[in-house]
Parts: C-alpha cells; structure tokens; sequence
C-alpha cells in the first residue's frame, strides 16, 4: 500500500472560495476508494464467503469487482437512491465472454431501493455484509437503530465498517467534513468506543485497521479510512430465530440477474458438447497422422495401439504423470471403415471433460441429441476423414 503524497495545491477549495497556495493536497496511489475496495477484495480472497451484501451500494463498482468471484453465489446491494440504482444496474450484467465461458456455480446479483435501517428477510443469513463509507450519511436517529438491525437482525458471520478519520482531516486543505452529507466523522476513538460496544452487544468480536497510509512525518494521525472488521463469535451463522423467519420484504427489488453456470443442465450441455467435439477432433487428427506414418514405414508397426509414441500427448497439451496414467489406462480410440470410434471412457479422462462431468452415464444421457453414438452408446462415432482436412498429397 503507498503512502499519500503531498502536493502544491493553487486551486480553490469547496464554497469557501478561499486561497489555499500554503496547504497542501493529498493524494492517495492507487485512489482510496480503490483501496477500500481492495481491502474488501482481499477479505473475500480468504474467506470465500457465498452469500455478500453491500449496504450503501452506491453506484455499485464494489458489486462489479465482487461478481468475478467463483465463491459468491449470491450478491445484493442495497441504497437510498433509487435512481442510482436504475442507472448503474446494466453494469453488473453478464458480458458475453461469461456465457462462453460459464462459472462453476450460480450467481444471482439483486439491487434493493432502501434503508439499510430497515429489516428484510431477504438478508438473513449472508456470510459478509460489507458497509463502506455508510455509517456517516445516517443521522443520529438511524445510526441509533444500524447496530440493532445489521448485527441484532441480519446477523451475518461477518460485517466490514469503514468511515472517515477525522484526526487525518487536518492533513487536507479544509479542516469541514469531507463530504456535505457527512453527519459526523469520528476519531479512531470515537470510532473504537462506538464499534466495542457494538461487538459486545451482539456477541462479536472486531479488529480494526484502515487504508491510506499519511505521508512521512504525519503517522500519528492513523489511516485517512479507518476500518472494523466484526466476526461473529463462534464464526459461524447463527439459526433464525422464529420472527425472523417470518418474511418481512420491505425492500424494492430494482435490478436483478442471474450468470449462466455449469449448474445448469442447458449450460453444462452446451459446454460439454464443444469441448467433447474439440477433444473428438484433437483425436482424430492424431490417428490420421498415425496412419500416414505407418504407410511411410516411420510409426508404429502393424497392431500397435491407436497412438504414435507419448499417446498421451494432443497437440500441445500438457498433463501431469497421474493424467497421463489414467489416459493410457482407458478404452482406446479405434477404427471401422472409415468410421472412428472414441470410447466415452476415454474422453473422460481428459482434463478439461473430466472436471465437466466424471459421470458417463450422465454424459451420455447430455449429449445424446447432439452428437453420434454407438450402437451401445458407449462411444462417439465420427467420420475419420472430412472434406476440410489437410492432405499432404493434395499439395
């Protein structure tokens, strides 16, 4: 993490219209938000955590940054202003390259309109709720009822807090609040005192730390963004109590959308398909350049195995000592005519197919509509010679 910079600053300064050539301007490398995000980024890196809430979602970047993350299943933010929500929607879409190349497992992204002071069920039971420069935009009436119905209520396994340090606000050119709609901003006291008696209250502990180092000579100060991390004692989610459980939907959904995934059956068909057709050609290929090298007398001799030397190798690829036993050990590709047989045993042994689906019976039941099988349905039958295929002696 890199310290602020202090930089010449010959600009004006907020409303006050006032010079301010002798103070100075920090800037933050990267900015802080990144930072704040990061360290979010970093949480879920060790924590894997499945179901994540961003209250005070804004115009939800930390959501895009969360989405890429194979762990989260189930992503929600939740804010006040409606309309930022409909404009900032779009941005956690699914690009294309995303159903190409689908996640493992389930991904439901959903922005609420609301107050983060409010219950709805629809939040029980997250593994992080994540609430970064929040606590400060709410009055003393809200802040009041925020500890009750995040940690009381919603009660996840873990809750991020940031907010601004007042004791680095000396270190900027204006000594007011860093933002208009700042109710307060508090010391790392203030802010420690506040967040201990949370913790105790709804049986969690919390560690606190920051981001945005102060430039050299100023460390006193702490980091410009001071951070709580509350984890529930026990480290696991606490079982609803019987109100809770009753469903309580006070939120407004505004935007929400699902990620295609291996999980689904026509995802996990379409990508199983064109590997498995990939794989079948990859084959293919190989066994045509086994048979120009018998004829050329420079391969292997007459009722040798279907593969040239290093069978587990196709075109490039790669595989460790067990992948390469497990390979040779299989049913191995063979020919009839002009028709090539590949057993569905031995396409399963492969890597990238193996790690789609292991089971052959369920392989055979996805892909039987879309490629030929054998009489038994025990292997892939395709032409060993198509129209397209390079021929030396055409040359």
């Amino acid at each position: 993490m890199e310290m602020a910079e202090n930089i010449p600053c010959n600009s004006v300064v907020g409303g006050n219209f006032k010079e301010v050539c002798p103070e100075k301007v920090i800037r933050f490398k990267p900015p802080l938000y990144k930072q704040r995000y990061q360290f979010v980024r970093d949480l879920v890196d060790r924590h894997e955590p499945k179901k994540v809430a961003d209250l005070g979602c804004g115009d939800a970047k930390l959501l895009k940054l969360l989405k890429i993350y194979p762990c989260i299943q189930l992503l929600v933010g939740v804010d006040i202003n409606e309309e930022k929500l409909h404009s900032n929607g779009h941005r956690l879409s699914p690009y294309l390259g995303e159903f190409v190349k689908p996640r493992d497992l389930d991904l439901t992204v959903t922005l609420y309109h609301g107050s983060v002071v409010e219950r709805d069920s629809r939040l029980l039971g997250f593994d992080l709720i994540t609430c970064i420069e929040l606590i400060e935009h709410l009055d003393s009436d809200d802040l009041a009822r925020f500890p009750d119905v995040v940690f009381g209520y919603l009660s996840p396994a873990m809750v991020v807090i940031s907010t601004p340090n007042a004791e680095f606000n000396p270190l900027f050119p204006t000594v007011t609040l860093r933002d208009a709609d700042h109710k307060f901003e508090w010391s790392r006291m203030e802010f420690q005192t506040w967040a201990l008696h949370v913790a105790n209250c709804y049986n969690y502990r919390v560690e606190f730390t920051g981001v945005g180092t102060p430039p050299a000579g100023s460390e006193h100060v702490g980091y410009c963004t001071q951070i709580g991390v509350f984890t529930k004692n026990g480290g696991k989610l606490s079982k609803p109590s019987v109100s809770q459980q009753c469903d309580q939907h006070v939120y407004k959904p505004v935007y929400t959308t699902s990620y295609p995934s291996l999980q689904q059956e026509k995802v996990l068909k379409f990508v199983l398909v064109g590997e498995l057709l990939i794989q079948v050609d990859r084959l293919r290929l190989r066994y045509q350049r086994m048979l120009r090298d018998r004829e050329k007398d420079r391969g292997p001799k007459p009722g040798d195995t279907d593969s040239c030397p290093a069978p587990h190798l196709l075109l490039g690829a790669v595989f460790t000592e067990a992948e390469k036993a497990r390979i040779e050990s299989s049913p191995k590709p063979f020919c009839e005519g002009e028709k090539f047989y590949i057993p569905l045993q031995r396409l399963l042994t492969y890597p990238k197919l193996h790690r789609l689906c292991a089971d052959e019976d369920r392989v055979r039941s996805l892909i039987a509509d879309s490629v030929c099988l054998s009489s038994d349905g025990s292997a892939v039958v395709v032409d060993l010679h198509n129209s397209w295929d390079y021929r030396p002696e055409d040359n």
